[in-house]
């Protein structure tokens, strides 16, 4: 096959659908995504306020819950339903699209089954089975646990893009974004200060140039460089001072 990731298209380990770093993005989805569950919780009933005068007032009362909260947080389906009168909220609940995908990806498992005469048989479709409960937490548990095989398989790409929603659904709520971390190591391609680390991302990019770094790689540059900067910098503070 291909080795290249059908998500950015650079280099994918062999037999795998996704780079390490589209592998390392889903994961810490995984691992974001039960950390807003208290502030959808607490988006659920909306803003109250007094009320207003004029023209903008409702006919009606206004509805006790936030309704796109409580298409995340409600039960659903894992399929949208369809909507002839356009009424229905859009997107999947987060406990709908999580074992919808457990279901998936436990179906496509191969797994050991000996017989009732010794004889073993490889078999798949076994149900998934969240140790830790039927949470969401437990859920994002599970799929990480199996993300290194889901990586191997052909709909990789289409788990990515719909995580990817979701949790794009959910930041729009929670008003959170990944934290951006400035390096302090120069680019090595263009010697700029321009070196970021974002929360969800695998690689280092330069924001001035096409550089990306592994963690390593920039350890390694960073170790490389910064000694020389430092005495670079000892030697002009004794020049300054020298003159002064």
């Amino acid at each position: 096959m291909d080795n290249t990731c059908e998500i950015c298209h650079q280099h994918a380990p062999a037999d795998c659908y996704l780079c390490d770093g589209c592998t390392y993005r889903i994961h810490t989805w995984l691992r974001e995504i039960p950390r807003h569950l208290p502030l959808l919780q607490d988006s659920l009933q909306p803003d109250t306020g007094p009320a207003q005068r004029g023209g903008s007032g409702r006919a009606h009362s206004p509805l006790p819950v936030r309704l796109e909260v409580l298409d995340l947080l409600g039960p659903g389906h894992v399929v949208p339903l369809a909507d002839p009168h356009g009424d229905q909220a859009a997107g999947i609940p987060i406990t709908a699209l999580l074992v919808g995908w457990a279901r998936y990806l436990a179906a496509d498992v191969p797994y050991v089954r000996r017989d009732e005469h010794g004889t073993i048989h490889i078999e798949r479709g076994a149900a998934p089975v969240a140790r830790a409960g039927n949470s969401i937490t437990a859920w994002c548990s599970w799929l990480d646990a199996y993300l290194p095989y889901a990586a191997t398989r052909p709909w990789a790409a289409d788990m990515y893009e719909q995580l990817e929603a979701l949790l794009q659904r959910i930041r729009r709520i929670t008003h959170t974004t990944p934290r951006r971390r400035p390096m302090d190591a120069p680019c090595p391609g263009c010697q700029g200060w321009a070196l970021v680390a974002v929360d969800d991302e695998w690689h280092i990019s330069c924001q001035s140039c096409t550089v990306r770094l592994t963690p390593d790689e920039y350890a390694a540059h960073r170790a490389q460089v910064m000694p020389v900067l430092a005495a670079i910098a000892l030697r002009l503070g004794a020049h300054q001072a020298t003159a002064a």
